[in-house]
C-alpha cells in the first residue's frame, strides 16, 4: 500500500532526504503544458520525490518518462469537485491504470457526504477501488494504490470521521484531506483526526496547507505518511511556498 513503512512516522529526525520521500510532486494548474510535465519528472527524479501527481492526459507521458525509475505516477481522478458520477470516475481511474498509474488520488462525492447518501458515498469510491484493482496492472505490476480526498475543509469533524471510515470499508488504501481548490488545505488537526480515525489501517495523505519544512514536519507528527504539494523543493530546501497547492 505504497509508502507503507512509514504510516506509524512521528517527523522526529527526518532527514531531507527521508522528507523527500513524503512528497507526491504535484503539477494538477489547467495551464500546466507538456513543458511543465516533463520538468515536474524531472525534478521527482532529481529530488527524491516519492510520486508525480497529474491529470490523467498526462499519465502516458508520465510513465514513459519515469519507466526505470523508483517514482510513482499518481493521477487525479474526478477532480477538483467529486460531483461526476461514480461510472466517469471508474472509467477515469481504469484508462489511469491501463496507462501507467500507480496510484490514484479520487474525489469523494463531497456532496452525497454533505447530504448524509453515505452508500451513495461509498458505492462511489467502491467502483474506483474495483477499476484500480479489477484487470488493469499498474506500470509497477502491482494493482493501484488508491487514496480517497475527502476536502476537509468542507466537512465537519463528524463527517470527516464518516468519509474516512467509510472510505475503509470501500477499500482505500489511504484518506487524503484535499484537492487544494477549495477554501483552505490540510490542517494539523484534521490530519490528526484522520490518523485516530483510520489508525494504521491505511495512509493518510495531507494536501494544501503544507508552504514550510516545518508545516511537513507537523504534518507528520499528526499522522501523515504522505504529503501533497506543488512546492517541494522549496520545502525540503527550507524556503517558504507562497501559494498554490
Amino acid at each position: 500500500m505504497g509508502n507503507e513503512t512509514d504510516k506509524k512516522n512521528g517527523g522526529a529526525g527526518i532527514t531531507t532526504a527521508g522528507l523527500a520521500k513524503f512528497i507526491d510532486h504535484t503539477l494538477l494548474k489547467p495551464e500546466a503544458d507538456t513543458a511543465g510535465i516533463d520538468k515536474l519528472c524531472a525534478e521527482a527524479k532529481q529530488y527524491g520525490f516519492y510520486s508525480v501527481c497529474i491529470n490523467s492526459a498526462y499519465v502516458a507521458r508520465c510513465a514513459k518518462t519515469l519507466a526505470g525509475s523508483e517514482v510513482k505516477v499518481c493521477v487525479v481522478v474526478g477532480f477538483p469537485l467529486g460531483a461526476m458520477g461514480a461510472e466517469a470516475k471508474a472509467f477515469e481511474a481504469e484508462y489511469a491504470v491501463k496507462n501507467g498509474a500507480d496510484e490514484i488520488d479520487m474525489v469523494m462525492n463531497i456532496g452525497a457526504m454533505k447530504s448524509g447518501d453515505l452508500s451513495l458515498v461509498e458505492g462511489d469510491i467502491a467502483q474506483v477501488r474495483k477499476a484500480c484493482a479489477g484487470n488493469c496492472v499498474a506500470s509497477s505490476g502491482k494493482k493501484a494504490l488508491l487514496k480517497v480526498i475527502i476536502e476537509t475543509c468542507l466537512l465537519t469533524e463528524a463527517e470527516i470521521v464518516s468519509a474516512c471510515t467509510i472510505a475503509l470499508k470501500a477499500g482505500a488504501d489511504f484518506v487524503k484531506t484535499s484537492t487544494g481548490f477549495s477554501t483552505h488545505g490540510a490542517t494539523v488537526e484534521h490530519v490528526a483526526l484522520m490518523r485516530k480515525t483510520v489508525g494504521a489501517a491505511a495512509g493518510v495523505k495531507a494536501a494544501g496547507g503544507v508552504r514550510t519544512y516545518e508545516d511537513a514536519l507537523a504534518m507528520i507528527k499528526a499522522g501523515a505518511t504522505r504529503l501533497g504539494t506543488s512546492g517541494g523543493i522549496k520545502i525540503i530546501s527550507g524556503q517558504t511556498i507562497d501559494s498554490g497547492y
